[in-house]
Parts: structure tokens; sequence; C-alpha cells
């Protein structure tokens, strides 16, 4: 057969080859290809070569291993033909060939494949088909020789000859752009590599990724580029990104840009597909932190706009859609951890500054930071007390003192009245888990530090706030994101702040207000020993400031809600969760005329919730002190004939009020019921003052009265010494006395236990004290000039 004959078949396939080469052999910056196609009338009529064009939507994996045969024909080009078309070709050996990054290698390196090729020395890749023994072959033009590579169909054939174009180009790309000369070329190549990712009849995640791999390579070597090339750079490659996410340098990239050009027409009309798609399709930012990052920036950026949050707005209902019922489940949980992060990082300084600060476990025993608070220095007392169990030693100074612990008057004063509060069930042991509401009032870190964020962290917070807030208008997304704000995600020091609690307030509250059950009780703690939004908001809570109105409303949806079940159980458990921790807060909001806690506490009594009687005693007098809180009690009395006798054996002899407490509080308890019997009145960091003493002289039989941190000064001191002579202990730590008041107590002879730790106490009225109380054992003076 004449090989050198022109036929017009072989015009016509000399004219596609040449087409496929100008399409698979594009310039690499202004290097054109030295191989060109051979000369078509020296093939003859009877070899064609068949180019597949893109039109003909044929589609194909990327291989990167797999079996074929291998034949190599060292011989001068010109002499090409003549081989083939021999009765007999040379030997085909089998050989499982890997495409690496690098090469083209066997698996068993001997024969023809016994050294791998590289894509450098690859000048052609061609294919190939005769008539009389139909091969399905590709050739591989290397110097001095040939390489065939026969499949076992066309199919299989074609997607070898793409995969090895692929990663000839790919390898080429990678190498030349990792050593750029002139920007305006590389512009250029880059748009030559995306245009070559997209057209190609691959189909494999790594088509589009490679691409964006290697300019991400170049944008990280290479970081003093100009604005106008950042742009460009990123309208070259945004096709690229409609169907993948950028890798982690490319983020990085594009984050620089937000934060310095967030007004570029760039971030909305490239970036907002992108992150569209990171939010509807990401399953895991954990994987890939700048992703989250990239979308955060892109966030702030458009708050930068002129319109601000309602462009933000905008944004957020166009990922939720139209309709009453978000299509992708991925939004929400990745919007919400992109607002954690960012929240986060507000506060970072803050929590960076904590790092030697104790543990939430050390701070609930009460390992404080000692560089923030007063040292924890004994307590020195006048005359021993068998009933402490106390160390004692010996001194020269005075012959017989004792070392207590600073906080253990306090906690004997309160000891009993804790135990005689017990309630069903099981508090909770002293390994549990420390209260985070209990650490953000005790800690240093916390309740000393001032709060005050930079501008542009302040910026960021208002933003994401915002954002949850949004989210929280969606009724379809709303108990998810209850759900995943439950456990309180977010760090102790912006429950701290003041600013942030009282703006989240309103995801909160719109919780509350929300009729589902699985909307509402994601604001009870997780689990036992753990604080919800529940506590957090409730009154004495660090982010209460309505007076408790909010968690009036807590827990009104949720007693309804377990009332409207029929559920006696839940009913219970969850008026057992109340009483155990909040019932102080129910007990003065009650007190304030909230009907909602009047409900709550006359549903206490009826379901015999608290087993104490002084408890008991005190939630009748607290119900007696409204009109409603008295006719609703009247109404439980007339079901109920035990509580009515037991309000006439008298009042309780302990009480307690709830921190936040006012002289108004206390003045309307005392006034609603009879306190004869009251021995023990703690009002320790409630908000009274010196005017209620005129309250507390109407109580004959007090005997222990717990004034520590309030504002109790010297003139209601005056009023009780002269009514309540018959006083025992009496605790006026960190309180506003002075000498002209604490003089008067020298009339109290009955005084044993007497604290004035952090007052304005002198040596002189101090030694006087010591004179006049004969029956005074236990005295502290710590942290005041008679010290």
């Amino acid at each position: 057969m004449d090989f050198n004959s022109s036929s017009g078949g072989g015009s016509d396939l000399h004219n596609n080859q040449h087409q496929l080469q100008t399409d698979e052999s594009k310039p690499l910056l202004g290097e054109v290809s030295a191989s060109g196609p051979p000369d078509g009338n020296k093939m003859g009529a009877s070899l064609y070569r068949r180019a597949l064009l893109h039109c003909n939507g044929m589609r194909y994996k990327l291989l990167q291993e797999g079996d074929i045969q291998v034949c190599v024909i060292r011989h001068p080009r010109t002499f090409l033909s003549k081989v083939l078309s021999s009765k007999y070709l040379r030997r085909w050996e089998a050989h499982h060939l890997t495409l690496t990054d690098k090469s083209l290698a066997s698996a068993t390196p001997i024969g023809y494949m016994e050294n791998a090729i590289s894509y450098s020395a690859i000048e052609d890749v061609q294919l190939l088909s005769w008539e009389n023994a139909p091969k399905y072959c590709l050739q591989l033009t290397i110097p001095g020789g040939t390489v065939l590579l026969q499949a076992a169909n066309s199919y299989l054939r074609d997607q070898w000859f793409h995969s090895l174009q692929w990663k000839k180009k790919i390898y080429k790309y990678r190498k030349v752009l990792s050593n750029p000369s002139r920007w305006e070329v590389v512009l250029k190549e880059i748009r030559t590599l995306v245009d070559m990712a997209l057209s190609s009849p691959l189909q494999d995640d790594s088509i589009h990724q490679a691409p964006l791999e290697i300019i991400s390579k170049l944008l990280s070597e290479n970081t003093n580029l100009s604005t106008l090339e950042h742009e460009n750079i990123i309208e070259a490659i945004a096709p690229l990104l409609e169907n993948n996410h950028p890798p982690p340098d490319l983020c990085e990239f594009f984050c620089k840009h937000c934060r310095e050009r967030p007004r570029s027409m760039v971030v909305i009309e490239v970036f907002t597909p992108v992150v569209q798609r990171i939010l509807k399709h990401n399953m895991d930012f954990g994987k890939c932190p700048r992703l989250r990052l990239f979308t955060q920036e892109y966030i702030l950026a458009l708050n930068e706009l002129n319109g601000g949050m309602e462009v933000v707005k905008k944004f957020i209902q166009s990922m939720h859609g139209p309709t009453g019922q978000c299509p992708h489940p991925r939004v929400l949980p990745n919007l919400v951890a992109v607002c954690l992060a960012a929240i986060y990082s507000c506060y970072e300084e803050f929590i960076n500054s904590r790092d030697n600060s104790p543990s939430l476990k050390e701070i609930r025993n009460g390992c404080q930071q000692q560089c923030e608070r007063k040292p924890n220095l004994p307590l020195r007392l006048m005359r021993t007390s068998p009933a402490l169990g106390s160390q004692e030693v010996t001194s020269p100074v005075e012959t017989r003192i004792k070392i207590v612990n600073s906080s253990e008057i306090h906690v004997d004063l309160e000891r009993n009245n804790v135990a005689n509060q017990k309630l069903k069930g099981p508090v909770g042991g002293s390994e549990s888990e420390p209260s985070l509401i209990d650490c953000l009032l005790v800690s240093p870190a916390c309740s000393t530090m001032s709060i005050e964020l930079s501008p542009q962290a302040d910026r960021v917070l208002v933003c994401y706030v915002e954002i949850l807030k949004m989210l929280s208008d969606y009724d379809d997304w709303r108990p998810a994101l209850a759900s995943l704000l439950q456990p309180i995600p977010f760090p102790k020091e912006a429950l701290a702040h003041e600013k942030f609690t009282k703006e989240l307030k309103y995801v909160i509250k719109r919780f509350a207000e929300d009729p589902r059950q699985e909307v509402h009780s994601c604001l009870l703690s997780v689990r036992a020993g753990k604080d919800g939004w529940f506590q957090l908001y409730s009154p004495g809570g660090v982010a209460c400031d309505d007076d408790g109105e909010l968690f009036a409303s807590m827990v009104r949806v949720c007693n309804n809600v377990h009332i409207l079940m029929g559920s006696c159980y839940k009913t219970k458990k969850f008026l057992l969760s109340l009483a155990e921790n909040k019932l102080g807060p129910c007990m003065l909001l009650a007190l304030r005329g909230s009907q909602t806690m009047v409900e709550i506490l006359c549903l206490m009594l009826e379901y015999n919730i608290i087993e104490n009687n002084d408890t008991q005693l005190q939630i009748i007098s607290t119900l007696e002190s409204t009109e409603v809180g008295k006719r609703m009690y009247e109404q439980l009395c007339d079901r109920q004939r035990e509580l009515k006798e037991l309000q006439r054996k008298g009042g309780p002899t302990r009480l307690t009020l709830p921190s936040k407490s006012t002289d108004a509080d206390l003045a309307r308890l005392l006034s609603s019921g009879s306190f004869g019997n009251l021995e023990n009145l703690s009002l320790a960091f409630t908000n009274v003052t010196s005017a209620c003493a005129e309250q507390l002289i109407k109580l004959p039989s007090l005997k222990q009265l717990n004034l520590w941190s309030t504002q109790f000064g010297d003139a209601g001191l005056r009023l009780l010494s002269e009514h309540l002579t018959t006083l025992q202990v009496l605790n006026l730590c960190e309180t506003p006395v002075t000498d002209a008041g604490l003089h008067a107590l020298s009339s109290m002879k009955s005084l044993c236990s007497l604290n004035m730790n952090s007052t304005k106490l002198s040596a002189d009225t101090y030694e006087d004290l010591k004179a006049k109380l004969p029956n005074l054992k236990e005295v502290d003076v710590r942290y005041t000039e008679a010290w």
C-alpha cells in the first residue's frame, strides 16, 4: 500500500489533525510547541489519524493508572509510516502504567518501560489506527523514536489520550508559572490555562483544582502585586470557582482583597457565587478553616458597602431562598459557624490574657488569681471557739490565735440555711462541673475585667450579632439555630460583655416566643450541671438587664407548653429545676407583681416541690405581698388545707433574699406575713441600703444578719444598735460603714461574731469595741486600718 499517496480522506485527516494540535498546543509564556503535525502526504490513504473534537459531547474520567500494551520503535521519523505498514510489527508488552505529576511510569520497570518517560520528553501525542489491523493506539513522539500504546477499545484509547494530554500540559504550566517574568504575559497564560480546564472533556475534581492550585501557589510566592493585577487574576480564574472551592492559599489571597478593597466590584460579581457555593456545599469548616475566614471577610466587605447591613440582609435572604423552607440544609450550620468564629475573634485578646488564670473547676473550688484579688490571709480571732474545727497556733502577741479560711464565717452563716432548703432530688455532687454563671460572677478574669473592644472588633461584633438576629427571624431555621446555640458556644468574656448580651437578647427572646417545644426547650441547659440561656438571663444572672422580664417570658412559655401537653411528670421536672436553681429570682419577680412567677410559686406549693417548711413559708409570704398572689394563694388553699395549717404555725426561721433585691422588695415581703420567728436573715449581695433598717427592727427574734456587699451604712447601723440588742452574728464585710456607725455597736452586748472586713474601721474604734463587747469571740478586721 502506498503510504505517500494523497487521497481526499488523507487531506481531511490532515486538516482535522492540524486543528486538534492547534487546540491542544496553546502557547506557554509565549512559547509555541516545536512539534508540528507530520506531513499528511507521506502517511498514505490507508493510514488516518482521527482528532476528537470537544463538541462531540464525550466525557472521560481522568486516568491515574491502568493496564495497556506498549511498543517502542526506535527509528527516524521519516520511516514511521513504513514501519507501521509492515506485515509484522514488533512485539507488544503488557504494562500497568501510572500517570504521575512528572512522568509516565510502569509498575514493572522492565523492557520498553525500564525507564519512566518524562512529560517534558514527549514531543507530541497522537491517535493512530489503520485499516488492515485495527488497533486502538496512541503515538507518543519522543526523541529518537516513538512509543505506541494500544488500548482495548476506542473509548479507553481516547481516555488515555486526553489524560496524557492533560498531564503533559499541567506539568508544563506548573513548571513555567513557577518562575514568572512579566505579569502581563502571566495573566495571558492564566486565562489560557483556565480555558483549557473549562474545555477539557475530562470530568474530575482535579481538572479544575489543579489550575487553581498552580495559581494559588503563584500568588502565595508573589505578594507584591498591584490592586489592578489582583482584580485581573481574580476575574481570570472566576469561571473555575463556579463549581469548586478555592484552595487555602487562594482563600488567603481573597481575604486580603476583601480587607483592602471591600468596595471593589470583584467582591460582588466574583466572590458572591463562590461564597454561596461554600455555604451550600461545605460540610466541615474544620478541615479548611480558611474557607470560613474567606466567608467571614466577604460578609464584612458587604457590610462596608453603602447599604451596610441591608446588603448583608439581602445576601442572607438569597441564601435562604424565596420559599418558607430553605432548600439547602448546610446553609444555616455554615452561617452559624462563621458567626461564632467571628465573635470569638473579637474577644481573642481577652481570651489570650487569661492563659494563667485558674480553670473553671479551680474557680468553683476557690482557687482564684491572687494578683487580681486580696490575698487569702488568716483571720485573727480574739478567743478560740470549739464549735469551729480550726487550727490553733501560738503567737507571742496573743496567746491563742485562731486561723480560719477567709470565707468560713460567711459559709458558716449560710450552711444551715442551704441545708434547710433542700428540695426533692439530688442537687449534684462536689465533683460536678462548675456553673458558667458562677464562674462569671467569681472569676477575676471576667468580673473585674473591663471589656472594651477596639473599633474594628466592635464593628465585627455588631455585624455578626445582627446576622444571628436575622437567622432567628426565619421560622424554619429557628429550631436548628436554637439547638446550635443551646450549649452556649460563646467565650465567657463575651458573656461578661454587656453590649454583646444586650444585642443577643433579641435572639433569645425569639426562642422564648416560639411555641414549638424543640425551640424554647433549648433555652434550658443541655445537661445537668451546665448553665443555659435560662440561667444567664435570669435575675441575678450576668446578662439580665430588664428586671427579669425575659426570664418571666421564658418561664411562661416553658411551663405553659408542659401543662398543655398534659404531662405531670414534665411539669414537675421543670418546676423542680426552677426550685433548685432559680427559686430566688422567681420569688423576687413574684414580689414585684409578675403573674407568671406567682403562678409558678403556686404550682410549686401545689405539686409539693418544696419540702422545707421555712422555704414554704417564705413562698407563702411572697404570694401574700401582692393582690394577684394573695388571690391565687387563697384559691390554692381552698384546694389544699395543709398550706393554711402550715401558715398558722408561724413564719419561717430563716430567710435569704435573692440578689438584686431592693429596700422596696424587702419591705413588701416583710409586710405580707408573720415573721416573728425569723432568726436568720441574709441580705448578702442585694441592693438594700440603710433605709431597710426600718423593716429590720421589726424582727424581734433576729439573731443572725448578713449584710455582706450591700449599701447598708452608718445610719442603718445606729438604728439597729438601738433595737436589735439580742443580735449575735453580724456580717458587715464590704459595706460603706465607718467609725461613726461602728461605735454604736458597743451597745449590742450579745454579739459573738462580727465581720468588718474591708470597711473603714480605725484601730481606736476596734480597741473600743473589743473592750465593750464581752461576748465577742470571732472578728474579722482584715483590710482595715485596725489590721
